[in-house]
């Protein structure tokens, strides 16, 4: 199967005064994948979000949608590829257009020309998946900052997207509103839509991500499994993060495969532990 989302050698930047942004970037995303991408402040992740929207002008490379290449010159193919892939940016004051929640969520659907029965039908999929149904008649301005993000969310998946791209989605939560995001994603994989986002937080990539990639510099660095991707952490360039506590207790007490969570961890140590 071909990958839902892949990005060829892409090259881009802001400009032909400033230096490329992303160097020579390839990345694929498999239907369903849970992909964390990491790497400093600076390193080309929100770029890389903009690029594989055809948001950012290529000097080099190519994207590919479901194995089709996407010819980014022409309307129609940049409408295929946005209607697959919805990005939700870091701050979510800049996507918010709308008056109302309920507007927020129906604005993509009517822009694709959706029938007004079909465009409500996934207004309330979105606003159900993401605990809004209440939230209807609401400004978008007046909440808090997790229900913004969450409104910005329902606009997105409104759309039906295949791909979810989230830019630093935990940003400014809370631990609540982190549960509340972990159990969202969840749901996402179990529609099998896939999601790429980018996080500074390397124990949620460990408890989450089924693979990781490392930008720095706006070059790939590694790509792999977390366990693959902290196993090197200390000789990848721009790398500034120390592996999750529950990696090294795991490697420190020979378990394999790893523990991905404190809870995982406690329950195989309960069954290993001696009476």
């Amino acid at each position: 199967m071909a990958p839902v989302l892949e990005l060829r050698h892409i090259t881009c930047g802001y400009g032909p005064e400033e230096p490329p942004a992303l160097r020579d970037v390839s990345l694929a995303l498999e239907p369903g994948e849970r992909l964390a991408l990491v790497g400093p402040n600076g390193a080309g992740k929100s770029t890389l979000f903009l690029a594989a929207l055809g948001l950012l002008p290529l000097s080099a490379g190519e994207i590919w949608l479901e194995g089709r290449r996407v010819e980014l010159k022409k309307r129609r193919e940049l409408d295929r590829l946005r209607s697959s892939v919805g990005l939700v940016f870091q701050n979510p004051d800049d996507q918010l257009l709308a008056p109302t929640v309920e507007g927020e969520a129906a604005f993509g659907p009517r822009n694709l020309g959706l029938p007004p029965r079909e465009v409500s039908a996934r207004v309330d999929r979105a606003l159900a998946a993401c605990g809004l149904e209440n939230y209807r008649r609401r400004s978008p301005h007046q909440l808090s900052g997790g229900e913004k993000k969450r409104t910005a969310l329902a606009g997105v998946l409104a759309m039906e997207p295949r791909v979810l791209l989230l830019d630093e989605p935990a940003a400014g939560l809370d631990p609540e509103g982190r549960r509340q995001l972990e159990q969202q994603l969840d749901r996402l994989r179990a529609r099998g839509i896939a999601v790429l986002l980018s996080t500074h937080d390397v124990d949620f990539v460990w408890r989450w991500a089924d693979r990781a990639a490392v930008l720095a510099g706006g070059r790939l660095a590694a790509a792999g499994t977390p366990e693959e991707i902290f196993d090197r952490c200390g000789h990848l360039p721009g790398w500034n993060f120390s592996p999750p506590m529950i990696y090294w207790i795991g490697k420190e007490l020979g378990l394999s495969p790893l523990p991905r969570s404190r809870e995982e961890l406690e329950q195989r140590w309960k069954r290993n532990a001696p009476c």
